[in-house]
């Protein structure tokens, strides 16, 4: 295999080029890139491959391309660029520019090792609320899809004000723009593709520790408590075992709370729900917009509809409306390496199903009984008011299973 150099390139074109660079690109056999990165060598001399779709294609063939090769990227590749899939599947050297976040914080006159980064660029902004909040400084990679306008749009249908924005566009070019936003000023906005958006926060963002008061979520009304309990709902997602990229399933969800609660430590996961129950579902509802949280929810009755969700991390079943068996066995099925169920039950009968039928599909049981009392004021002394016993079984897939 020949030679294979990845430079970066910034939007002005050869004007951001070393002089030792264009005499690597003058002197190569092959030039790869984007149609505008290739669109600013019109003399070049040798063979032009336009970069379109998957890359496993071109893997192969620089796998076993014998003539030098130069591939342009935009920016810095190994910063979401293809700099970092490429260097895992062949060898090649890598000279980056600088990127384009990096330029937005210089003209911002903004500090950026502190900054969070992701993107939303040929991806999902499905999650990025939970991902975001409180954060100090955000710098966001977007595309045509997933705008600056539309991301405005997303965040304020989370309340989440507190932001004001910064966008540049086509940074370093002769076109460029860099301007701020509020943003409602930024919903109705218009944008040039090439851009990038930083988001610093100005204002106080709401915070909620673990074990969430009840009282802070919708309910229903007037029967209220059908939600799992904060001491409940706290043991239950310490027995889950969640990481911060967690893929979580809430099994009867109701108002959301386990969810919600997954989300704010699963924050670079993701958090699937489903609930039966038009009535819950509607507070469910309300309750992940309430609290940040960007949760995929659905109204079936599990197990219809868990064949839409990617296989998980943790699943919590607060519920099963007698379908205990057929839940489980999707549950166990497609739960990933290392991964945890939790079953809450209220019954001995339910418990034991539920440990006849872990012990079937090939799972350890652990079982905490929860017996919680809370105090309340009677005049002016204090007695203490029972909440229902409750079994949380903890299920793994055993060893060699």
């Amino acid at each position: 295999m020949a030679s294979v150099k990845m430079i970066g390139i910034g939007d002005e074109g050869k004007l951001s080029l070393l002089p030792m660079y264009e005499k690597w690109i003058d002197e190569s056999d092959i030039l790869i890139g984007g149609k505008r990165q290739l669109g600013f060598f019109p003399e070049y001399q040798g063979e032009k491959i336009v970069i379109e779709g998957g890359l496993s294609s071109l893997v192969d063939r620089l796998k076993t391309e014998m003539k030098n090769v130069v591939l342009l990227a935009s920016g810095d590749p190994l910063f979401f660029g293809i700099g970092g899939y490429l260097s895992s599947k062949i060898d090649l050297e890598i000279y980056p520019h600088l990127s384009s976040v990096q330029l937005a914080f210089a003209k911002m006159g903004e500090r950026w090792q502190d900054a969070y980064f992701t993107s939303v660029h040929g991806r999902s902004m499905k999650g990025l609320a939970q991902r975001i909040d409180g954060k100090e400084k955000v710098a966001i990679l977007t595309d045509m899809e997933n705008s600056p306008n539309k991301i405005a749009q997303y965040l304020l249908s989370f309340a989440m004000d507190e932001y004001k924005a910064f966008v540049g566009e086509n940074l370093g070019g002769q076109n460029e723009r860099c301007r701020w936003f509020s943003l409602e000023e930024m919903q109705d906005a218009e944008f040039s593709p090439l851009n990038v958006l930083v988001l610093k926060k100005t204002g106080k963002t709401p915070q909620w520790s673990i074990g969430i008061n009840d009282e802070e979520f919708f309910q229903r009304k007037p029967d209220k408590g059908l939600i799992t309990k904060k001491e409940i709902r706290t043991l239950s997602i310490s027995a889950l075992h969640l990481k911060e990229d967690s893929i979580v399933w809430d099994i009867g969800t109701c108002t959301g709370s386990v969810a919600i609660e997954s989300a704010k430590i699963a924050r670079e996961g993701q958090i699937f729900a489903i609930e039966k129950n038009e009535g819950d579902l509607e507070n469910c509802t309300q309750n992940l917009v309430k609290f940040r949280v960007d949760a995929t929810l659905i109204h079936a009755k599990a197990p219809e509809g868990l064949d839409t969700f990617p296989d998980p991390d943790a699943v919590f079943i607060g519920g099963t409306a007698g379908g205990m068996g057929d839940i489980l066995d999707i549950c166990c099925r497609r739960l990933r390496a290392d991964g945890r169920i939790v079953l809450n039950a209220v019954t001995i009968e339910n418990l034991s199903e539920a440990m006849h039928a872990f012990k079937k599909r090939g799972f350890d049981t652990a079982i905490t009984l929860a017996q919680i009392s809370r105090s309340k004021p009677i005049l002016n002394l204090t007695r203490f008011d029972a909440l229902n016993p409750i079994y949380i079984i903890e299920a793994w897939r055993k060893e060699g299973e």
